[in-house]
């Protein structure tokens, strides 16, 4: 089975520019996960209340860092993914594009 949790949208605080650390912006999640299904599943209002609190709480300063702890974070709570990707995007930083930071993690059982 696949979940696709596509366009999560909220405001957070993220950067390491003086403003993004006073001013919430507008993040965009996209997140696809692979598991087994058999007599358990993953609901996925849990990994989105995972994701979105856990951006909320850190204030990270890096995308690397925001990716690298919900990678822990979601390893741990839900055992049943096989491999998931994950993209976090800043649609407003630039007036000009959308930056973006994605990674694909297997989780070995």
């Amino acid at each position: 089975m696949t979940i696709y949790i596509e366009d999560l949208k909220f405001q957070c605080i993220i950067g390491i520019l003086d403003f993004e650390r006073t001013t919430p912006q507008d993040l965009i999640v996209n997140f696809s996960c692979e598991y087994i299904y058999e007599d358990m599943f993953i609901n996925y209002v849990d990994i989105v209340d995972l994701i979105q609190n856990s951006m909320i709480d850190n204030k990270f300063k890096l995308l690397e860092d925001a990716i690298l702890s919900l990678k822990s974070e979601i390893i741990k709570e839900f055992p049943l993914i096989n491999s998931y990707t994950i993209k976090l995007s800043k649609p407003s930083i630039l007036d000009n594009c959308t930056v973006s930071l994605s990674d694909t993690f297997i989780c070995l059982s």
